[in-house]
């Protein structure tokens, strides 16, 4: 049992729950398909293996922040994964369960706020591990804009 590495197995964890609930959050149904989105969308079949990169990313920083943290930096890095965890969960069942894009454009300035803060707080633990987090923040940057431009083109 000594050789059980568990933050890395709770940041693997992390990890595929995100995925996992985020991609069940994520039907592709005839409500989507007829959405108007942009030309510059990407294909469908990326944002699984984006999605796992980025999250594979951010669970790769979290077991180094944790691993060079004192006691009181190993719980700042539990809050900042836990917030993050909640908002990023929050936004597929708004667009895509609820059927509410508008929504989601209202929850995505708080997404990528608990992105910047996990860069913003690992910075002084471990600086490669903020640097790490990095792809997920242009990612959301860039996810907050294709959310508008869908708002945009499909007005309610």
């Amino acid at each position: 049992m000594a050789d059980l590495n568990l933050p890395l197995i709770a940041a693997i964890a992390w990890m595929v729950a995100l995925c996992l609930i985020g991609g069940l959050m994520t039907p592709r149904a005839d409500w989507y398909a007829k959405l108007r989105k942009p030309s510059w969308q990407p294909p469908g079949w990326a944002f699984g293996p984006g999605w796992t990169i980025i999250l594979g990313l951010a669970a790769w920083a979290a077991v180094r922040a944790w691993n060079a943290g004192t006691p009181a930096q190993q719980a700042d890095v539990l809050i900042l994964f836990g917030v993050n965890g909640l908002f990023h969960l929050l936004w597929s069942p708004l667009f895509f369960k609820l059927q509410r894009p508008d929504w989601a454009l209202i929850e995505v300035p708080f997404l990528w706020a608990s992105v910047l803060a996990m860069v913003i707080g690992l910075w002084p633990i471990d600086q490669l591990a903020a640097l790490l987090i990095l792809p997920y923040l242009g990612w959301v940057a860039f996810a907050a804009s294709l959310n508008w431009k869908v708002v945009d083109l499909n007005p309610r």
